[in-house]
């Protein structure tokens, strides 16, 4: 059994516990008033926009280091609407990885709404999470909490990849937000 810390209570947050849950593991929801708790979970995962990583990375790297941490978050240019604002060779969770050397850094959730996780289905189709990351292990733990909630994992490659699922998490979000899908959709993978 896993002990998972979920920073940030949003729907995501939220809808994250519950996949947690739902797989006999447990778990702690830390909000944006939580600052002075203690992360205790060995996997921590990141459930807050982009713009609140640096933050939350500053004053908790000492707490993150040797834990798996989980990127879940979209690096959107949320005022303009049309592209990612991370370099075109790099990502948000590279980013991460690269502030927190003690820590496993995987890349995760990012291409599946709340819904579709609550739901655990899109289109007919069980919701699949895709995992990135170059730590083999921090991976397989991930992917284990993801199967015991009863998602699909998929082993998406290496850290690199995270670019590539950054914009797949971002033209899912432009589909939704031009109501092209709905916020309940996504895309489904398929074996």
């Amino acid at each position: 059994m896993a002990h998972v810390s979920i920073i940030g209570t949003g729907s995501m947050g939220s809808a994250i516990a519950e996949v947690v849950g739902r797989g006999g593991n447990t778990v702690e929801l830390l909000g944006s008033g939580d600052g002075a708790t203690p992360v205790t979970g060995d996997v921590v995962v990141l459930a807050v926009p982009y713009g609140a990583v640096a933050d939350i990375v500053a004053r908790r790297a000492e707490q993150l280091a040797g834990k798996v941490v989980v990127d879940i978050t979209n690096p959107v240019d949320f005022a303009t609407f049309d592209s990612l604002v991370v370099p075109a060779d790099g990502s948000a969770t590279a980013e991460i990885a690269a502030a927190l050397p003690g820590s496993r850094v995987v890349k995760a959730f990012n291409t599946t709404f709340a819904a579709t996780l609550t739901a655990g289905t899109v289109g007919g189709e069980p919701t699949t999470v895709l995992i990135a990351g170059d730590d083999a292990e921090a991976k397989a733990a991930l992917a284990g909490i993801v199967t015991a909630g009863g998602l699909r994992a998929v082993d998406a490659g290496s850290l690199r990849r995270a670019r590539e699922l950054e914009a797949l998490g971002f033209l899912q979000i432009s589909l939704a937000a031009g109501e092209k899908i709905a916020w309940t959709g996504g895309f489904a993978v398929v074996p």
